[in-house]
């Protein structure tokens, strides 16, 4: 099931948060409680990808993203993501969650998060995300335009450009 209650609890606690640069990390506190873990007493793989939303989405908020959001109409989905584990949060431990955007392209919004264990960091996301209206994918330039922000993405690391063009050679629908 969703984390309703935990979402909204980080809603509130970040209601009146100073508001963030687009590009700015936002900087969150979590546990990982039973309810969260999988047969081996970890943090499920699956679990990992919904508490992403307790720290994008309050990003999105301070960066004030939803309220573009909310005043055009629009809604914003995941389109993609590719991530990588390498360490286990386990039962009751507290961990950090860093979220921030790290640019677009004329089609998607790049977001990467991380969750770390005091120093250590335990897996690392990259989310492309789509704002879309009832007319279908509304370009990012044009979300950045009614946010009031420059229209041009600074350039995207290389390991995004890759995976970018990794996925635009995938083959859809797959095979399988």
């Amino acid at each position: 099931m969703y984390p309703f209650i935990r979402f909204a609890k980080e809603m509130i606690k970040y209601r009146n948060a100073p508001p963030l640069g687009v590009f700015d990390t936002h900087v969150s506190h979590h546990r990982c409680w039973p309810w969260d873990l999988d047969p081996w007493v970890e943090l499920n793989n699956g679990r990992t990808l919904t508490l992403y939303d307790l720290g994008r989405i309050p990003m999105a908020r301070r960066t004030g993203l939803v309220g573009v959001l909310r005043q055009n109409r629009w809604g914003i989905t995941v389109a993609g993501n590719s991530t990588r584990y390498r360490r286990r949060v386990r039962a009751f431990q507290r961990f950090e969650l860093r979220s921030r955007c790290i640019g677009w392209d004329t089609r998607f919004l790049y977001t990467e998060q991380a969750m770390w264990l005091g120093g250590e960091c335990a897996n690392h996301i990259l989310i492309r995300s789509a704002i879309t209206s009832r007319a279908g994918i509304v370009p990012p330039a044009d979300v950045m335009r009614a946010a009031g922000l420059p229209e041009d993405s600074p350039e995207l690391p290389g390991w995004v450009q890759d995976w970018i063009e990794a996925e635009a050679q995938r083959v859809w629908p797959p095979e399988i």
